[in-house]
């Protein structure tokens, strides 16, 4: 990871060294490969060159297709054929103020103004239906910025026809009908403009001379963000914050200066911006961030400072709490073991600069922001960075928290029984296995993205496919969702097969690392050959795909009693194979299936 990608970043720095920072991140090796159109109202070729950045930054390599200059409506409606031909992921509207074209008159009576209104939605809802039918793909759809001038000051937010106004209805409608559409992702190009500042936004010399509508910073913050989306789009969001603790959750040296004497609390101004950045933290954690602790101290000193009446966070708070006088550099990998995630789903925060700069050379994976020393500004810094964007927020995402405290519970078990049988027995394991339904297709895809070690062939799907595959008869999808006794694990596994006359071909085979060793493999493949047999099928073909990181799975499907076909000769790809006999006895016995 670049730091000098992270946010805050320098524009004119980045573009004018665009070339070497491409050359250097395209010496990566491992990649989702990302084919984006991009449907342009303005010249786009500024923000595409930084959008690339930041997407090889976050390891996503893009393909670009762009339309002529503003025809975007017109490729999108009747000139698609080169489009079509692309076969795009995702199709990124590249719209903005500028091509807002159906503002009302000052004078405007209610009704003109609500039939401009429509005019202008229309206008892009017949673009999202034309693009979905004919692509079967994701699109980016940005919101507007406000306007740069007001035509009657302050009044224009108020006046039902002023231009404000009229933007801000403008994006509430979009939103509120982008949100009714799985395949419709809205870019928040409002609050990006709002954040840069509008003086510091738009240049209206370069809209008259190069249809630039935004300057060279407002083009990096518009790449920026929108590389934010994409990121969240593909599963590749952090979710675990890493915290220090001395000057960093509270102020002073816990150790030097005691529980009772650290600076937390609305007393004074110092005290108070350390509790604005633990309730920005709290607020991460009840949206389904992990929180970890990694601090140079004293544990039971160190767990004290938790205890302090001001304190909002709790150790109840925390997924996991490391703190001794090891290198962080050494601790926060056994966080991410602890917790069974990658060190690419982690952000370090420490007001140390030092201890940053160890972190971000010993544990390149790890994002570590260049938060400074000002504590008041963290959960900016954090917040502009984007390492938590999300583009929906699914039941199972908000309960992350309580899913990962009930492990500590069932690792205590497993020391209580004799054999592993008496233990898998012991936890009452219940699982609803069925073909995908609507209430769980934002989950679905997530995982799809997310999941890289119980993945066997690591395909990532958008939204947009999931619901296309989960109506279409061609396809056999199940999702697994598995509870024991200390709670629920939520929806843990994916299986996508396509059927081939009498051969099922599983595209895609994928498990949450939390529940390994819990036999829901064996539950899945019972559920899979049920359905199978039930479609005529005689036999299914298994494939193996090997990543850096999904080795754990090479031989899963020679445990499942497949037959192997074809092995690579660097042992990269394996083909599998399963005739299903008319005998066949169910594997699983400790997993109890109600649905």
């Amino acid at each position: 990871m670049n730091q000098e990608l992270l946010y805050p970043f320098d524009a004119a720095y980045l573009l004018r060294h665009r070339k070497r920072l491409r050359r250097e991140l395209l010496e990566g090796s491992s990649w989702i490969d990302v084919r984006l159109a991009v449907l342009a109202g303005s010249t786009a070729q500024e923000v595409l060159d930084l959008l690339e950045l930041f997407l090889l930054n976050d390891g996503i390599r893009p393909v670009f297709y762009q339309s002529e200059y503003n025809r975007f409506y017109e490729e999108a409606l009747f000139d698609t054929a080169r489009l079509e031909e692309f076969r795009p992921d995702l199709v990124c509207i590249h719209t903005s103020t500028v091509n807002v074209r159906s503002y009302p008159r000052l004078t405007a009576s209610a009704d003109e103004i609500e039939r401009c209104l429509e005019t202008e939605l229309a206008r892009y809802e017949s673009i999202w239906k034309s693009l979905t039918s004919r692509l079967g793909c994701q699109l980016i759809q940005n919101n507007f910025e406000p306007p740069a001038t007001r035509g009657t000051g302050s009044f224009d937010c108020a006046s039902p026809a002023g231009r404000t106004h009229f933007v801000s209805q403008l994006n509430l409608e979009m939103a509120r009908r982008a949100l009714n559409d799985r395949r419709i992702v809205l870019h928040d190009l409002a609050s990006v403009a709002s954040i840069t500042g509008l003086d510091q936004w738009s240049d209206p010399g370069r809209w008259f001379s190069y249809k630039i509508p935004t300057t060279p910073a407002g083009s990096a913050m518009w790449a920026h963000s929108l590389a934010n989306t994409i990121r969240a789009i593909y599963g590749r969001s952090r979710k675990c914050l890493v915290l220090d603790l001395d000057n960093t959750l509270w102020g002073g040296a816990i150790g030097d200066e005691g529980a009772d004497h650290i600076r937390i609390g609305r007393e004074t101004a110092e005290g108070e911006a350390f509790t604005a950045f633990q309730e920005y933290c709290l607020d991460l954690r009840q949206r389904g961030i992990l929180l970890a602790v990694c601090s140079k101290n004293d544990e039971a000193i160190a767990r004290e400072g938790f205890a302090h009446p001001d304190s909002v966070l709790r150790l109840k708070d925390l997924s996991a709490f490391v703190a001794n006088w090891e290198p962080k550099s050494e601790n926060i990998p056994r966080i991410a073991a602890a917790l069974n995630i990658g060190l690419d789903s982690m952000v370090f925060v420490d007001d140390n600069p030092a201890e940053r700069a160890i972190v971000r050379a010993q544990l390149p994976a790890v994002a570590v922001p260049e938060v400074g020393v000002d504590v008041s500004r963290f959960p900016l810094v954090l917040d502009r960075g984007g390492y938590f964007d999300v583009v929906s927020l699914s039941s199972d995402d908000i309960n992350r928290n309580v899913q990962y405290a009930g492990n500590e519970e069932r690792t205590a078990l497993s020391s209580t029984y004799a054999n592993y049988g008496e233990y898998l027995a012991a936890l009452a394991m219940r699982a609803e296995i069925a073909s995908f339904r609507d209430a769980y297709l934002e989950r679905i895809t997530q995982l799809t993205n997310k999941t890289n070690q119980f993945n066997l062939t690591t395909r990532r799907y958008t939204m947009s496919e999931i619901a296309q595959i989960a109506s279409d008869p061609r396809y056999i999808a199940l999702y697994g969702r598995l509870e024991d006794r200390f709670g629920d694990n939520g929806l843990v596994s994916v299986i996508i097969g396509r059927k081939d006359e009498a051969v099922l071909h599983i595209e895609l085979w994928l498990m949450s690392c939390r529940v390994i060793r819990r036999n829901m493999e064996l539950a899945m493949l019972d559920v899979l050959i049920e359905r199978a047999r039930d479609a005529g099928i005689k036999t299914l073909a298994g494939y193996y795909s090997r990543t850096s990181k999904n080795n754990m799975v090479a031989d899963h499907y020679e445990k499942l009693g497949f037959e192997r076909t074809f092995l690579a000769e660097d042992g990269s790809r394996s083909e599998w194979r399963l005739d299903l006999a008319p005998d066949y006895v169910p594997r699983n016995i400790h997993i109890q299936r109600i649905a």
